[in-house]
């Protein structure tokens, strides 16, 4: 355990940055799930509304410094390729 009050400080910050960060880790897997699984299901009308709001929230994960600004890009444009592969399928 800590004996110096800067060292308990640390702790509590830590703490708070691990629960904050656990929270935008989980919202972000669920983001691209939402799209993935839209796609599996070759649910075009949904895998497209998924995939907007998932560029919307990742860069504005970007701008409040959870990640950077290429990774949010490659996610994107990741989820942006296997949507258009099920769409020209169906088309």
């Amino acid at each position: 355990m800590a004996n110096h009050k800067s060292a308990e400080k640390r702790i509590r910050q830590t703490e708070k940055r691990t629960e904050r960060n656990r929270y935008y880790r989980t919202r972000i897997k669920n983001i691209i799930k939402a799209v993935r699984e839209a796609v599996n299901a070759n649910d075009i009308a949904k895998a497209q509304e998924s995939l907007k709001i998932a560029n919307k929230e990742l860069h504005k994960f970007v701008s409040k410094g959870i990640i950077k600004k290429n990774t949010a890009s490659r996610r994107v444009s990741r989820l942006n390729a296997s949507v258009k592969k099920i769409a020209t399928k169906v088309a």
